[in-house]
């Protein structure tokens, strides 16, 4: 493994399939992993407020028998009461990983590139890798073999979609993802998605119309319309969003047996109807429930090195 995880891209095809595996072993024998992390602590900088990604790595590190200690945005204030370089040296003399969940991405490379013990992203503006980690574990579960497995991603193209990119480049899954104009993955991300694809043979589609995008797909996949930080946004982004609505029309151009995935928080009415990500397609809570063994893994492959 890698000194941080910051990046899907960053992981070579060994390293994320044995993530992947990982959390698999995790999920099945998990009285087998107690203890692993005995005095291991890791301390979690949060800018941003989260339900998911605080619960499965406090709760994560304590059934790995480590500690986790919560930093909240009044707590450090970054870059404003001291400096990111100041509160890296400071924590890498006290715990053994940090994991930081911000806004700027560089505001985490910045960490890594200060500190000599292992940085996680746990979210950023640009990426959600554990995110899109989990979904690929769930993926695996529903659908098998994930060559033959095409994801619709529809709405914004966030940091979410970014992660599925590389996700996809990984995994060699399709992908299609369809946005109004204006609201593409940023070009970059789809670049070195499609390059590092060639390894596995993941084909990428990109497209404003989101039933094309839907047509014939084994999962379809959403987020909210204004992520945090663009609640200014919101009434904007919810009249350009609104063909981009999943519901039984669109998930009616997916697979009899599609299944419905969202990072949530979800709004229902909103980026999904409730008819959907209520119905027995939806695999949310599966999702969910999959950031904790994804996040083990992670932590077990970075802190027992």
């Amino acid at each position: 493994m890698p000194n941080d995880f910051l990046s899907i891209d960053d992981l070579t095809l060994y390293e994320f399939n044995l993530i992947l595996e990982k959390a698999q072993d995790i999920k099945k024998n998990p009285s087998k992993f107690h203890g692993k992390l005995q005095n291991k602590i890791l301390a979690m900088i949060f800018q941003k407020p989260s339900l998911r990604t605080r619960m499965t790595f406090e709760a994560g590190m304590l059934q790995l028998g480590g500690e986790a200690i919560y930093l909240s945005p009044s707590d450090i204030q970054i870059g404003i009461r001291e400096s990111i370089h100041d509160v890296g040296k400071n924590l890498e003399r006290w715990v053994n990983a940090i994991m930081i969940r911000t806004f700027a991405h560089q505001d985490v490379i910045d960490l890594a590139d200060v500190v000599h013990i292992p940085v996680i992203n746990a979210l950023t503006d640009l990426l959600h890798p554990c995110q899109a980690m989990a979904d690929v574990l769930t993926l695996k579960e529903k659908k098998g073999d994930l060559t033959r497995c095409k994801l619709a991603y529809v709405g914004d193209g966030n940091n979410v979609c970014h992660s599925l990119l590389f996700a996809a480049a990984k995994a060699g899954y399709h992908i299609a993802v369809a946005t109004p104009a204006g609201y593409e993955p940023e070009i970059s991300i789809v670049r070195k998605a499609k390059l590092a694809g060639k390894q596995t043979g993941a084909e990428f589609f990109l497209t404003k119309n989101p039933y094309e995008a839907a047509d014939g797909a084994d999962a379809v996949y959403t987020d909210v319309w204004a992520s945090m930080g663009q609640e200014h946004e919101k009434n904007e982004r919810a009249k350009i969003m609104l063909p981009y609505q999943v519901n039984k029309a669109l998930m009616g151009k997916a697979k009899p047996d599609a299944i419905f995935m969202h990072c949530l928080p979800a709004h229902r009415g909103e980026e999904v109807t409730g008819e959907i990500i209520d119905s027995s397609q939806s695999v949310v809570f599966d999702q969910a429930e999959n950031r904790l063994h994804v996040q083990k893994s992670i932590l077990l492959l970075l802190l027992e090195k």
